[in-house]
């Protein structure tokens, strides 16, 4: 039987200096690692123990919500320590990273907004309690439908481009003075190691791209042509992006910010979106780097940001619930092949899209347990982790040296609270897994952790429901 105490959001907050991290600014450093590597040990067995993991569910995921309140913390703390009294910061969870509801109720609780970017995420958002003046809306490509809806809703809006703030032009004067309305731009200051993730290059699809012949002088005029324009956006940094290329795009924006308002004689812009995409690191339990380097390096880097005079807003994502996800599979077979063992799992591309068709961009952490749920332990011999799709390069990790995985065993992939199981990809038709949130003590026993269904398992009969199961007849009736 599963224990289900209901939503995350029910499981309970621990506000305590230990959850927080070892200085109590929710910083995971070596010691509060280690805590979270131990509570993780605690909620597979305890998955194990109680029926989460068997052979009719041979996947699931684990959300600690401890630790996703320590990353919320350090994110207040963070941004408080370097910005004038009284500064208005909203910090706004991007969704597409966890399009989870009670996910987002739980950050709710921790006073973060979101950040949607599609109908869909809006929705989940709503339906997570957070309200319009918390959220913004983002997105290259907003109907007019969207646009109407988030206005009507006093919800921010960053227009993405010209032809975006002329179809703003065509709306009511007072739908445009309830909502906060922003210009996105790019301040193209490169790319990072992960090309497809760098929205700051000379080609993005996003925003105004400000270094293209004529487009500040037409930003600046764009601003001066409509007095209800207050906001500029940008998001310059992504995993790969280095901080100095992501505090470089703030920095030019800022400048882009007072050279509006010495044009306007006036404080148009009053604030500033500074986007999110905070690296994550994938090698270790650690959470680096901390939210406290990059509000430091923004401080040192653009000062103005945080004199009072501006408004801020961020939108991380990745770094809020990366560290904190962990997918767990039984091992359905172990074999050979080449004389490599592969140890054949039920994760696959389906929760690790990128990892399976980029794995050297997205590397996954693999922790190996035993049939019980207990960290297994034996010599270290190299072998391929496989996932349950039919395509030889559905593969998690190759030529891993991990304890010899059997038949029976359990794998964990650490690391994909963000992005991963949240975002499913139906190769196959595989179901969706189940998630849960689990809170638990380092130190305790497993029978000490409490879960909460965060999401259920995907059934056959739903996914036969969403494959036009309900007429098969459509396109053989006369």
């Amino acid at each position: 039987m599963i224990e289900d105490t209901g939503t995350v959001e029910e499981t309970g907050k621990d506000n305590s200096e230990d959850s927080r991290g070892e200085d109590g600014t929710g910083h995971a450093g070596p010691q509060a690692a280690r805590e979270a590597a131990a509570r993780r040990d605690l909620a597979v067995r305890a998955a194990v123990e109680r029926g989460l993991l068997t052979e009719a569910d041979p996947i699931v995921a684990l959300l600690d919500v401890t630790g996703i309140r320590a990353s919320a913390a350090a994110l207040h703390a963070a941004f408080a320590a370097v910005t004038a009294p009284d500064t208005r910061v909203l910090h706004a969870f991007a969704v597409k990273a966890a399009p989870l509801v009670p996910v987002l109720r739980l950050l709710r609780d921790e006073g973060i907004g979101a950040e949607v970017a599609s109908p869909g995420e809006l929705g989940i958002a709503r339906a997570a309690g957070i309200a319009p003046e918390r959220t913004v809306l983002d997105s290259p490509a907003k109907t007019p439908a969207e646009l109407r809806e988030a206005l009507s809703l006093g919800i921010a809006v960053n227009a993405d481009n010209p032809q975006e703030l002329t179809r703003l032009d065509g709306l009511p004067h007072s739908a445009l003075t309830r909502s906060p309305i922003g210009l996105r731009v790019n301040p193209q200051t490169g790319s990072g190691s992960i090309g497809a993730l760098s929205t700051a290059t000379a080609t993005s699809k996003f925003g105004v791209a400000l270094r293209d012949e004529g487009a500040r002088a037409w930003v600046v005029q764009a601003f001066l042509d409509r007095p209800w324009l207050t906001r500029l956006h940008t998001h310059s940094g992504s995993q790969g992006v280095p901080f100095d290329l992501m505090a470089e795009g703030v920095r030019t924006v800022h400048e882009l910010a007072e050279e509006i308002n010495a044009a306007a004689g006036r404080q148009q812009v009053d604030t500033i979106d500074i986007g999110g995409g905070l690296p994550v690191n994938f090698s270790s339990d650690e959470q680096t780097p901390a939210y406290a380097d990059y509000a430091r390096l923004l401080k040192a880097t653009v000062p103005g940001l945080f004199d009072g005079r501006y408004g801020l807003v961020t939108e991380f994502g990745r770094s809020l619930l990366a560290k904190h996800g962990t997918v767990l599979a039984r091992v359905e077979y172990a074999k050979s092949a080449g004389g490599r063992p592969i140890a054949v799992t039920h994760a696959g591309v389906q929760i690790a899209t990128r990892t399976v068709y980029n794995p050297e961009s997205w590397p996954l952490r693999i922790a190996a347990y035993d049939a019980e749920g207990r960290p297994k332990g034996g010599p270290d011999v190299n072998q391929d982790i496989a996932g349950p799709a039919c395509f030889a390069g559905d593969v998690l990790a190759t030529d891993r040296p991990l304890p010899l995985l059997a038949q029976g065993d359990v794998v964990a992939a650490l690391d994909t609270g963000a992005y991963y199981f949240a975002n499913h990809y139906a190769y196959n038709s595989l179901a969706r897994p189940g998630v849960h949130g689990f809170t638990a003590t380092a130190g305790t026993t497993p029978g000490a952790v409490r879960f909460a269904t965060v999401r259920p398992a995907q059934t056959v009969a739903e996914i036969v429901a969403e494959s036009g199961g309900g007429d098969p007849d459509a396109l053989v009736r006369d």
